[in-house]
């Protein structure tokens, strides 16, 4: 099937340039592209940093606490600048 698809410039050039050191037409290459995609079917792509930040989520009271310590010392430290 044909079709006519918006590329920005900077992608379809990397891409143009990518199938031709691989010794595929674009189309081939975009073809293997979408078809990688829709392989994945509803795995999220684009954010690997989210998969870990759930393993953080234990430091959440550690954060708050620390928070409320530097929370502290700054109120000291600008009440101590008024006197």
């Amino acid at each position: 099937m044909k079709t006519t698809l918006e590329i920005p410039d900077p992608t379809f050039r990397k891409a143009k340039a990518t199938a031709g050191a691989l010794g595929i037409p674009l189309r081939e290459y975009i073809t293997q592209a979408v078809e990688e995609k829709l392989s994945l079917g509803g795995q999220r792509q684009g954010k690997p940093w989210l998969e870990c930040a759930g393993e953080l989520a234990h430091l959440r009271k550690e954060t708050k606490r620390i928070q409320k310590l530097i929370d502290e010392e700054f109120e000291q430290i600008e009440a101590g600048d008024w006197t």
